[in-house]
């Protein structure tokens, strides 16, 4: 366990597009405690789009211990699909330099390298503890952090944390 305060900054809809691309989707619940125990996290910041309809998976999260930070969402026609989108980037930065003097060390869950300039001031500061990938795809500005052991990829993690089954009409547990 790592000594004082550490808060996660996870991006939501990277974190979960990358998992579900690779077949899998993460259990929300035991990422939480996997945090909790294995980094020490007291406080979990999950920077997610607000969209109408989810305020049950908000309450999910909320009750597993997340604080929620929301981003208002686009929505916007590709053909016949509509695309909605919630870039949290500007969100996840400013939340944690607003808390930076909050927490000893922290932990950024993404792999968009629109985080690089963010990471490089936490690792310079010290405050830095990991990165977590959602997996290996993730951004080539971030593959320098790995040079000193930041970076653990979520897909390793895929047999601990994956949302299993409950058998009832093939339905997961929420």
């Amino acid at each position: 366990m790592i000594i004082g305060d550490t808060f996660a900054f996870i991006d939501a809809q990277n974190v979960n597009l990358g998992v579900q691309s690779q077949g899998w989707r993460l259990d929300w619940g035991k990422f939480r405690q996997y945090l909790r125990n294995k980094y020490g996290v007291m406080k979990a910041y999950l920077f997610i789009g607000q969209v109408p309809g989810n305020e049950a998976l908000y309450a999910f999260l909320q009750e597993c211990g997340y604080i929620l930070i929301f981003k208002p969402t686009l929505h916007h026609r590709v053909g016949d699909r509509i695309i909605v989108k919630g870039n949290v980037d500007a969100e996840l930065v400013l939340h944690a330099m607003i808390e930076y003097k909050n927490y000893h060390q922290a932990i950024i869950v993404t792999g968009d390298g629109d985080f690089h300039c963010l990471i490089e001031y936490l690792e310079e500061k010290g405050k830095l503890l990991k990165i977590l990938a959602p997996t290996k795809h993730y951004s080539s500005l971030l593959r320098k952090f790995n040079q000193n052991h930041y970076i653990i990829r979520i897909d390793s993690l895929r047999v601990s944390l994956e949302q299993k089954k409950t058998g009832i009409r093939g339905r997961s547990k929420p």
